[in-house]
């Protein structure tokens, strides 16, 4: 049997939590968690999600779920929870939690070997409307959408910086040079400074990519909270802009996205010069990231180490990746 086919078997057998599903359901993304579109016989039409094992605990699972929930039901673009025919938020089979959410229809706003636009305006205005869904989600958050117990793992300094990073330590990714490795470690206890002065910290994201991000009818949604947990809220900011590093349009993008941001959460204007630092800290964390997920021959591994390499010279110069004009 394919690694397909099992995941296939695994996914009708999940359905059954959910009551079954009208016809087979349709292979979305085989990563590390397995991804089904499916309509239920309710007649809800649902991502069926196989949560990759040992990542989240299904309390980790359910706590990401209940803060989608509350965000949904105010009004947040997130596809809204279903639950169970037993009333949970998940379901267990074969070492994997698995959960199902509303499909929501759009498509992502691009990929990170994509190139940004080059229209200056199409950019900015992506930019702003992302700002604005950050803004929503932390102040939807800030507001009562946070589960009372959110059993997550935190984004703090011990997990981006620490000895043991929640991602990995990055300065031991195989392809750097002595040199590079030098520079990375310094970069680390320069974001080690930064972080003691960025103020605003609970619930994120963590993963704002670009395919993350759906533009639908009604505008920008927001899917895939597999690494929310409570952070820094520019880590979201950071992570929004990473994928841009070296393309020419990113000084564009990076202005709309604050400025989009601030108009809905201006308390953020004050620390708002913090945000290359953190593509930096997301770049270092991403280059822990990828050592275990290629083999060390993998061009990926390079580019990451790479990205790493250019936002920690940034960082230690104070500088950002682009001109704030």
């Amino acid at each position: 049997m394919t690694r397909d086919a099992k995941a296939r078997a695994m996914a009708l057998s999940a359905l059954a939590h959910w009551g079954g599903a009208t016809e087979a359901p349709r292979l979305v993304c085989h990563r590390e968690n397995i991804v089904f579109e499916a309509t239920l016989r309710s007649g809800a039409h649902v991502a069926l999600r196989l949560h990759r094992p040992g990542y989240q605990s299904r309390a980790a699972v359910e706590a990401e779920l209940e803060w989608c929930e509350a965000l949904a039901l105010r009004g947040f673009a997130t596809p809204r929870p279903v639950r169970a025919v037993n009333g949970r938020l998940t379901a267990h089979l074969e070492r994997r939690s698995v959960s199902c959410v509303e499909w929501l229809e759009g498509a992502p706003i691009g990929a990170g070997d994509q190139p940004l636009s080059q229209n200056p305006d199409a950019v900015s205005a992506q930019g702003r409307a992302l700002g604005q869904l950050l803004a929503q989600l932390h102040n939807l958050t800030d507001d009562g959408a946070a589960p009372a117990r959110f059993k997550r793992a935190e984004w703090n300094a011990e997990a981006l910086l620490g000895e043991r990073p929640l991602w990995g330590r990055f300065w031991e990714n195989p392809t750097l040079s002595v040199e590079e490795r030098a520079l990375l470690l310094a970069a680390r206890e320069k974001a080690l400074a930064v972080l003691q002065i960025a103020q605003d910290y609970g619930p994120i994201h963590a993963d704002v990519l670009r395919e993350n991000v759906l533009a639908g009818p009604d505008g920008y949604a927001l899917i895939d909270f597999d690494d929310c947990g409570a952070g820094y809220r520019l880590y979201d900011l950071g992570t929004a802009l990473v994928q841009g590093v070296g393309d020419p349009m990113l000084g564009v993008l990076a202005k709309g996205l604050v400025a989009g941001y601030t108009a809905h959460r201006p308390a953020a204007e004050a620390q708002i010069a913090l945000v290359p630092a953190f593509v930096a800290l997301r770049s270092l964390a991403s280059a822990g990231w990828v050592m275990t997920r290629v083999a060390p021959d993998d061009p990926r591994m390079r580019a990451y180490a790479e990205r790493a390499v250019v936002m920690a010279r940034h960082l230690l110069d104070g500088t950002a990746p682009w001109e704030w004009g």
